[in-house]
């Protein structure tokens, strides 16, 4: 079982299913899934996030694909919202720290 993410134009994760394993029957999965819904289709690890497998094994594309994340096509990874790239390391978002009023 492989997951798949489908991208708008902006390269932006629509929505994130469960299907074929890559390359099973032959098959191009990546393409078939975007040719039914005419969206890009990438294949995400559910056993990747910051770049590391969960398990040891071979990281796939940086973080496990969500709905809103950015796929950037250049480095071939998907990028959580509100992190950034610093062409090394993935950046997570810095939390304002909570403001008490007086």
């Amino acid at each position: 079982m492989a997951h798949y993410a489908f991208l708008n134009e902006n390269n932006i994760v629509t929505e994130v299913i469960t299907g074929k394993d890559e390359n099973e029957d032959g098959i191009d999965w990546e393409q078939y899934y975007g040719q039914i819904r005419n969206q890009k289709c990438k294949r995400t690890s559910y056993n990747t996030y910051n770049n590391e497998h969960v398990d040891g094994g071979v990281p796939f594309r940086g973080f496990y694909a969500g709905k809103n994340f950015y796929y950037d096509e250049i480095n071939d990874f998907f990028l959580p919202p509100n992190y950034a790239w610093d062409g090394t390391n993935f950046i997570a978002p810095v939390v304002d720290p909570i403001v008490s009023e007086v």
